[in-house]
């Protein structure tokens, strides 16, 4: 472009705030050094925060559907049975996954635009007890509908021993999302989204059921 200024609508990659622009000009330091090693832990204590959580977190060279794979095939095996909830084309997504690492998907979809109902997820466990996991997209980019992630939380606690999975990509750092006060166990999201910085980083939070599942 002729112009400097590229004025990027989407809702990720987001444009860089000049602290990151400028963070992006340090020198490069070893990956393998021991500067890396305290950027590396300074920063996962720091997420930690971000998830308000006490559990583990790691950055993953991915996208944040790499993540989402990830929180898949780190809990769950072929044949397991999971509830799987959408409303919207990355709902979509978490489903196709789920379904092509061989989970036995049991899916509840509502319109694009429409929230999805704890009660539906309950209905749903009480119909399915021995149900795995529970997979759920917190904030539907595709729509900006933000569903019930704290009630959905609660019913599937309130029925089940079931895992609850989560894609907060375009959720974590811009809506509230206590990862332990909720009971979450395995919390995915990107780099690019809430905040603000360059695709090509995955954040992840992993509970000790989800450990157990492992």
């Amino acid at each position: 472009m002729a112009s400097d200024t590229f004025n990027l609508r989407t809702p990720g990659p987001t444009p860089l705030p000049d602290p990151v622009l400028e963070a992006l000009t340090s020198p490069m330091i070893n990956h393998r050094g021991p500067e890396f090693k305290t950027l590396l832990d300074d920063t996962t204590a720091k997420m930690k925060q971000v998830f308000m959580t006490q559990q583990d977190v790691f950055i993953l060279t991915a996208s944040g559907t790499g993540a989402l794979e990830s929180s898949i095939v780190n809990t769950l095996s072929p044949g397991d049975k999971v509830i799987a909830c959408s409303a919207g084309s990355f709902g979509d997504r978490y489903v196709e996954i789920a379904k092509t690492y061989g989970a036995e998907v049991i899916e509840i979809r509502c319109e694009w635009g429409d929230p999805i109902s704890p009660n539906l997820i309950e209905q749903s466990i009480k119909d399915n007890p021995d149900v795995k996991a529970v997979i759920i997209t917190h904030n539907e980019t595709s729509t900006g509908v933000t569903h019930d992630l704290e009630g959905i939380c609660k019913a599937v606690k309130s029925n089940s021993d079931a895992l609850i999975l989560v894609d907060a990509v375009s959720s974590l750092g811009s809506i509230p999302l206590p990862v332990d006060g909720w009971g979450c166990d395995v919390v995915s999201t990107g780099s690019q989204k809430s905040f603000m910085i360059p695709p090509g980083l995955a954040f992840i939070s992993f509970s000790e059921r989800a450990w157990a599942a492992y």
